[in-house]
């Protein structure tokens, strides 16, 4: 198995959007699965390696996956003559957890207050998340170019270290505008880039591969100083889309804004937005 997770990191990883989670992935799955062969991959094994890891539900889950798509690469590469199906812990319910307005000025205020180097970019990590609603490894992959100050826009689409956008991946990224807050921000954050082709979040320079969660890392600092607990940089994607919702932005601009398809927008937004079911009562209420 392992032998099948190298060659899925050395051959395909690097064509994703997101090759750095996968590589976290293969770090952690490595030492269950040393020296087991693939068909030894059953529904048993992969609950004693839930069991072993005490991580998150989600956390194994998208460990597993990694696992999965190592398996189904190398039959696709005839390496394997058939895969063998991986067990998924259940996909745990979406957590309606999200900041007040009180509760993100009280993280950006930690954020602000922490050791200098932290200070350097994680309030501008807080700020992207709050208004573009993006997820971590988008911001965290942001660069310089990507950023256009005269039209005020933003393209996350993923790019390669030369720049050509990566291959396409159900994570969905594409172009949005910049509000006003937000271009304060980076401004300031570009009079002190390190390179016009550098990381937009960086630390002095070099990549930040992981901002942390909301237990550990600068961000799980910040949450922790700041009292909040549930937190983690998704929440912050959550919460965008929530205080959009909360104004009575309509939901198929909500899911334009996020890259969610309308129906995942409307089971996430929909009981925040003013008019929620007014639609409905307003039926029942007419006499004809």
């Amino acid at each position: 198995m392992t032998d099948a997770l190298a060659y899925y990191v050395e051959h395909h990883a690097d064509t994703t959007a997101d090759p750095t989670r996968i590589k976290q992935a293969v770090k952690a799955l490595v030492p269950f699965w040393l020296g087991v062969l693939i068909d030894g991959v059953t529904k048993g094994t992969c609950q004693r390696y839930q069991k072993q890891r005490e991580k998150a539900v989600a956390t194994v889950r998208r460990e597993l996956t990694t696992l999965r798509a190592a398996i189904n690469f190398a039959h696709s590469e005839g390496i394997l003559t058939r895969p063998v199906p991986v067990w998924l812990p259940e996909k745990p319910d979406s957590k309606d957890r999200w900041l007040t307005r009180a509760e993100a000025a009280r993280l950006m205020n930690h954020a602000r207050t922490g050791r200098s180097d932290v200070r350097a970019y994680l309030p501008l990590f807080i700020v992207l998340g709050l208004y573009t609603g993006k997820r971590k490894q988008a911001i965290l992959d942001l660069r310089w170019p990507q950023v256009d100050f005269k039209n005020r826009l933003i393209d996350f689409r993923g790019r390669d270290d030369k720049g050509d956008l990566k291959a396409k991946t159900s994570k969905r990224r594409g172009r949005q505008p910049i509000p006003n807050r937000l271009m304060t921000f980076l401004r300031l954050a570009y009079r002190r880039r390190h390179s016009d082709i550098g990381y937009v979040i960086h630390d002095k320079g070099r990549r930040i591969i992981d901002i942390g969660d909301g237990k550990s890392g600068s961000f799980g600092t910040a949450c922790k100083n700041a009292k909040l607990i549930g937190v983690t940089p998704h929440t912050l994607r959550h919460t965008c889309g929530t205080w959009l919702a909360q104004k009575g932005v309509p939901l198929f601009q909500i899911g334009g804004w996020l890259d969610h398809s309308d129906s995942r927008t409307t089971e996430l937004y929909a009981h925040h937005h003013p008019d929620f079911q007014g639609e409905a009562l307003d039926a029942f209420n007419r006499r004809n």
